[in-house]
């Protein structure tokens, strides 16, 4: 697998606007425009030299419910990442547009805490497509390393809606279903939360950032980032949490917004299972997993 090292991390605006041009029509035969379909690009993207900006951590920290910290909330370096992770999917040999892509599940280890002084590189890249029930999987793999020490890792799957697969299953890292877990906490989510997280995490995203653009897409107004459910989620637990572990998530109906959400957890030996369901109707947002 060949590497594509970059100087510098990625301009998200050019790289959603790459990502609107996908949708136009026959933008697909263009050679800079993804969506094509094929294979997944053998390749890999690297990024070195990353020092941690205090002031963006501090901002993730306030809008995700972390604690103000001198380490890495340990959702950060996916923040760090997906830049990265957006320029392989909009550039022209990634089979699938990036519109439409569906964040089904989410799996992050954490081999210590990261300190917000040490230099950072990443490694990202794609693997394999796979038959879904509903479409077509694939993941994004994250590596994140200070020096050489291997620091944190994460493997993203994204689903490409169409031809389902009956015989197919999901994403194997996605834990089991949460069930009924006592709720432990209520989170009331602001209209606007989608736009404050993506003020922050550069993720702006139509479907988050405003109930007209999100109607674009069919939903009747902006839902809430997957990741930062994960990431309030686990500012929830922070205190039970050690400084390695390995947390999974899978993403199940998208949050509207605004919204009243319960969290709910309970600990049986070394796993914490863990979830995010409305607090009226009990339609399951997120279930989850932390092996300690």
């Amino acid at each position: 697998m060949a590497d594509t090292k970059l100087d510098r991390s990625p301009r998200m605006g050019g790289l959603f606007a790459r990502a609107g041009l996908a949708t136009l029509p026959g933008a697909s035969r263009l050679p800079f425009i993804g969506g094509g379909g094929g294979a997944l690009p053998d390749r890999t993207l690297v990024l070195t030299g990353i020092a941690t900006d205090r002031d963006r951590l501090t901002a993730y920290d306030r809008v995700c419910g972390f604690t103000l910290s001198d380490t890495l909330a340990p959702t950060y370096p996916h923040m760090l990442a997906f830049p990265l992770q957006l320029a392989l999917m909009t550039g022209g040999d990634f089979p699938f547009p990036v519109i439409g892509l569906v964040h089904i599940a989410n799996r992050i280890t954490q081999q210590r805490a990261i300190g917000a002084g040490e230099v950072l590189s990443l490694r990202v890249w794609a693997t394999g497509a796979e038959p879904h029930p509903r479409g077509t999987q694939f993941a994004l793999r994250t590596e994140v390393r200070a020096g050489e020490e291997l620091v944190w890792e994460e493997e993203s799957v994204n689903l490409r809606r169409g031809r389902g697969h009956e015989e197919a299953e999901g994403p194997s890292i996605a834990p089991p279903e949460v069930g009924d877990l006592p709720a432990t906490a209520t989170w009331r989510l602001p209209g606007d939360l989608g736009r404050r997280y993506g003020a922050v995490s550069g993720d702006l995203n139509p479907i988050h950032v405003h109930p007209l653009s999100a109607r674009l897409f069919g939903f009747p107004s902006a839902i809430a980032h997957g990741m930062w459910t994960k990431a309030r989620s686990l500012a929830a637990m922070s205190t039970e949490l050690p400084d390695a572990f390995t947390v999974s998530v899978a993403f199940k109906r998208p949050i509207l917004l605004p919204a009243t959400v319960e969290f709910a957890e309970r600990r049986t030996g070394n796993e914490i299972r863990f979830g995010v369901r409305d607090a009226t109707g009990g339609t399951p947002h997120l279930d989850g997993a932390v092996s300690l």
